[in-house]
């Protein structure tokens, strides 16, 4: 579950950190106050998208840490797969953003990529806002729902696999039935390209050493006269070659050494220097001689060297690339030379591989048709429970032909009102029961999945009184499986929180700063009161908030 956060200049919160208890915790706050900033912290430790904007005006980065506890068997695998260590069964995960663009993920202060990020947050939280009633708008969504809740993903990934084998295998077959002027010219080609690339003889490795010996040979020269002057002016025969001259002057500061006791240091250095300027004109001597290139040998080189280089610009890629080229070409050609009986096996192995993703999608499409009877079961009855007595669910289930998702095809009817056929929910939900019936099926699905937190951002839209309260009392249901967060602005859900966290934005020395305080019992009664009757509650709003907060802190929650 996710611990505490903290949070360093993120938008207008310049510093706050924050606990949560494992049950139900709720943001609560003026509109405007920065809730959503907070839910924006959270998805960027998430791995989510952020942009520089998130950034406070003044500083050069923001930093959001979460502290995530009592990891599952499900996040540890994931970890251990990422080689990602951990202690205690805890984590924590740091993504830093900066003000002069881009950021860092880092997870238990090993840096990691966003991609990582992403993959083992999935497994520790999920955000439900409104955007996410969507899903219920659009039928391709639906499908996604119920094999969710019927626990057919498993068996949905593996006749995923077999179906696009299957498709793998019919596209083969039709490239292999392309008409025969059609091949005859691909393979000509493919041969031609094949000859043309062999006959340069590549091999790994060579690229470097050919690059390294065709520039030697052409510098040759100038390498030799190089060497040359350099030998001449260290032992050439004039009166001015290096070694001769160090020698004398050994001669001279060695005679006068006895006299100085500082200089038989300096004629021990001198000595040092005469041999190791002698032993780098031998070893110029023996490189001028290995510099011996004979006429044939230049014209070999030179000759693959420019043959290679014009191969690739023809090709338009590097040495590397030729060598992928070929073994493409290869590869392509050994594809297509095929005979009537390499067609005949393909189409048998097509048709028994078609029997066995048939078999699956069937066994898919029953185990999904009963999983929609369970599904409208349960869901009916949490509609009922939230204020929604007279709704009628039901699924749509079309069977079709083959795609990658099986045979079904899956959309979800209403009838919100008595005497009114289901229709889809698209046509005829409105707001507040778009946001009850998610909240059905997030209920329903919570006691499937293993995933640990659940976030709802302000879910709660367009309900009120009994429903809102039903809302509430679903939600608390749910924390006794699942950690929750919830970012509302409703009394009714506010009151039954474990852990109730005020989110105030205030304004000191022309700055706006917004500050996340955990509520006591007192501070809890002002806030409720402010959220039923506005600011400067009275004190029969006061007495009123006391009581409900009494009563669900006595009963946890009521039915």
């Amino acid at each position: 579950m996710l611990k505490e956060i903290y949070i360093e200049n993120l938008a207008v919160i310049e510093k706050a950190i924050i606990p949560f208890s494992g049950e139900f915790n709720v943001f609560t706050g003026e509109t405007g106050a920065g809730k959503s900033i907070l839910i924006n912290g959270i998805n960027a430790v998430l791995g989510q998208r952020v942009t520089r904007d998130i950034v406070r005006t003044g500083t050069k980065k923001a930093v959001v840490t979460a502290l995530f506890t009592g990891l599952d068997k499900s996040v540890k695998q994931k970890l251990e797969e990422y080689g990602i260590s951990y202690d205690n069964d805890e984590i924590t995960v740091t993504r830093e953003i900066f003000a002069d663009g881009g950021s860092t993920a880092r997870i238990n202060s090993r840096v990691t990529t966003v991609t990582v990020l992403k993959d083992i947050s999935t497994l520790l939280i999920t955000i439900h806002g409104q955007h996410d009633n969507q899903i219920l708008l659009s039928p391709e969504n639906h499908l996604n729902v119920i094999d969710q809740f019927g626990e057919t993903v498993e068996l949905l990934e593996d006749y995923k696999q077999s179906f696009r084998s299957l498709q793998n295998l019919a596209k083969q077959i039709g490239n292999m039935k392309k008409t025969g002027a059609q091949r005859r010219n691909r393979i000509i080609f493919l041969q031609e390209r094949i000859a043309e690339l062999e006959s340069l003889e590549l091999r790994e490795g060579e690229n470097e050493q050919l690059e390294n010996d065709y520039q030697l040979i052409q510098n040759t020269d100038k390498i030799a006269r190089s060497i040359q002057l350099v030998r001449e002016i260290l032992n050439g025969e004039n009166d001015n070659n290096i070694i001769d001259m160090m020698s004398e002057c050994e001669n001279e500061i060695s005679g006068i050494s006895d006299y100085s006791g500082g200089l038989a240091g300096i004629s021990e250095r001198i000595s040092a220097a005469v041999i190791e300027i002698s032993d780098i004109s031998e070893e110029l001597a023996r490189a001028g001689e290995k510099l011996e290139i004979d006429p044939e040998k230049f014209e070999i080189i030179t000759a693959r060297y420019n043959k290679i280089n014009r191969a690739k610009k023809i090709y338009n890629c590097d040495y590397a690339g030729l060598l992928e080229m070929y073994d493409e070409a290869v590869k392509e050609l050994s594809e297509i030379e095929f005979s009537d009986e390499d067609i005949k096996r393909l189409i048998i192995e097509k048709d028994n591989l078609l029997h066995e993703v048939t078999e699956k999608a069937k066994k898919l499409s029953g185990m999904r048709k009963e999983a929609s009877a369970k599904f409208i079961s349960q869901v009916t009855e949490e509609l009922r429970f939230l204020d929604m007595p007279n709704v009628i669910l039901d699924i749509k289930h079309d069977v079709g032909k083959l795609t990658i998702n099986g045979m079904d095809s899956i959309e979800f009817l209403i009838s919100a009102n008595r005497g009114e056929d289901p229709k889809p929910i698209a046509k005829i939900a409105s707001g507040g029961e778009l946001s009850r019936i998610m909240l059905a099926l997030k209920s329903v699905i919570a006691e499937k999945d293993s995933i640990p937190t659940m976030i709802f951002d302000e879910i709660d839209t367009g309900v009120s009184g009994r429903a809102a309260h039903k809302i509430g009392v679903k939600m608390k249901q749910i924390s006794r499986i699942r950690q929750v967060l919830c970012v509302t602005h409703l009394s009714q859900l506010a009151v039954m929180a474990d852990n109730h966290l005020l989110i105030e934005k205030n304004t000191v020395n022309e700055r706006t700063y917004t500050a996340v305080t955990q509520l006591d019992f007192n501070g809890r009664i002002n806030e409720i009161a402010r959220i039923m009757g506005g600011e400067n509650p009275s004190r029969l709003m006061l007495k009123n908030a006391e009581e409900e907060l009494k009563k669900f802190s006595a009963n946890g929650s009521e039915n």
